[in-house]
């Protein structure tokens, strides 16, 4: 099938982009990798009567460290959150989850932010930066505002962004002290959607848990934060018990249903093994930062 018709423009800065959609927002989309957008455009489920293309934007492109955060463009590609040699150590959840976002083609073009705008629940970014205490920064002609993740995603393909604004960066507060992190994914095949994925984030303080970030993808109508899990980790000795306990929370926060992916208990049980794994593996990696 192909896309209705519809106008193109092309700015060449983002001032030009956010003018643009402060008289069309409501009818506009904004492009940027694409991956999301074009099939949508093709199956004829979104038919916006105008296209913005960021990609002769200059400027939206980098991924860097400043002021204790990773900075995240809103044109930086996967590739290049792949690429980047400073992330193992500082940023490990991400970089776990990284090569393990589609295939080579949606990583090479797909950006970062276009992914936490498309809010699917089966996508990976959303419960990487929700179990990191991300922010978005969004912008429109009339300014900035700041939005943290956990606030941004609102429900299935649903976010807090104005038909007026775009997200101009990703800001990922850097793990203090001794902290670990991972992104585990089950899929049928590679490149699928996951059947259920599960982030997590460990710091430790003093010998005991200072905070954890656990999120979870496929299985709910968003990416879920384990809010639950999360608390009963704060202060908590790393031990099985405790992990164990951060597990069987995580899946009671999980909602998934029964599709050819496997069951809703299936899922569920993924979930919790996910998720204790993830904390063994985060806590062996922060006893080494």
């Amino acid at each position: 099938m192909f896309p209705s018709r519809f106008e193109y423009v092309a700015p060449r800065s983002l001032e030009e982009a956010l003018s643009t959609l402060a008289g069309r927002g409501d009818e506009a989309k904004v492009l940027a990798g694409g991956q999301s957008l074009i099939p949508l455009l093709k199956l004829r489920f979104a038919s916006p009567a105008l296209i913005v293309d960021l990609n002769r934007v200059p400027g939206l492109s980098y991924l860097e460290e400043s002021d204790g955060h990773l900075r995240i463009g809103a044109l930086a590609r996967n590739r290049d959150v792949v690429a980047s040699q400073t992330l193992e150590a500082g940023y490990p959840t991400i970089a776990a989850a990284a090569p393990l976002v589609s295939d080579p083609i949606v990583r090479n073009l797909g950006t970062v932010a276009g992914s936490l705008a498309h809010a699917d629940p089966a996508g990976d970014w959303g419960s990487v930066m929700l179990a990191l205490g991300a922010e978005v920064t969004v912008r429109s002609a009339s300014g900035d505002r700041t939005i943290p993740v956990a606030d941004f995603l609102v429900d299935t393909f649903t976010t807090s962004l104005e038909p007026t604004e775009v997200i101009t960066e990703i800001r990922v507060p850097k793990p203090e002290g001794s902290s670990g992190g991972t992104y585990l994914k089950l899929e049928r095949k590679v490149g699928d959607f996951a059947t259920v994925a599960v982030a997590v984030q460990l710091a430790l303080d003093d010998g005991r848990i200072g905070r954890a970030g656990i999120a979870l993808t496929a299985v709910g109508p968003k990416n879920i934060q384990a809010i639950d899990a999360e608390r009963s980790l704060a202060g908590a000795e790393p031990t099985p018990e405790s992990f164990q306990e951060a597990a069987r929370l995580a899946a009671d926060a999980a909602s998934p249903i029964s599709d050819v992916r496997g069951s809703a208990d299936y899922k569920r049980a993924v979930v919790r093994t996910f998720v204790q794994r993830g904390l063994d593996r985060a806590l062996e990696l922060a006893r080494a930062s």
